[in-house]
């Protein structure tokens, strides 16, 4: 299923650590809803995301119990309990929320991410 490779790319992409990887697998239209601020432009976004990077050192993202809602040939959602671990000024640092993520076929026929949101549990 193309859109399922999407979330795994897109959380493949994350865990490089390198915002090119992420911008790739976004859709031009893309909006995150975090729990502490609202992104609606690329660069909103990969700023959000370095300093989550800068703060957590070496962050591994995942995705567990994914259940898709919604599907069709254009678009899809998912939700998922995500799961972050990594190093806060040297030390262990674990947690985990809920996400939300639709998936939209872009006009090059790819499914890119064109929202997420995130809250705590």
């Amino acid at each position: 299923m193309p859109y399922k490779r999407a979330l795994q790319q897109y959380i493949n992409a994350t865990n490089t650590h390198d915002f090119s990887n992420v911008k790739d697998v976004l859709h031009e239209e893309v909006v995150y809803w975090f729990s502490d601020k609202t992104c609606t432009s690329v660069a909103d976004i990969q700023a959000y995301f370095e300093h989550a990077w800068d703060t957590i050192k070496e962050e591994l993202y995942a995705a567990t119990n994914v259940q898709w809602i919604s599907v069709d040939q254009q678009s899809a959602t998912c939700i998922y309990i995500y799961t972050y671990e990594g190093y806060h000024h040297g030390k262990f640092v674990s947690g985990s929320g809920r996400a939300t993520n639709v998936f939209k076929v872009d006009e090059d026929g790819q499914w890119k991410l064109v929202h997420e949101h995130l809250s705590s549990l």
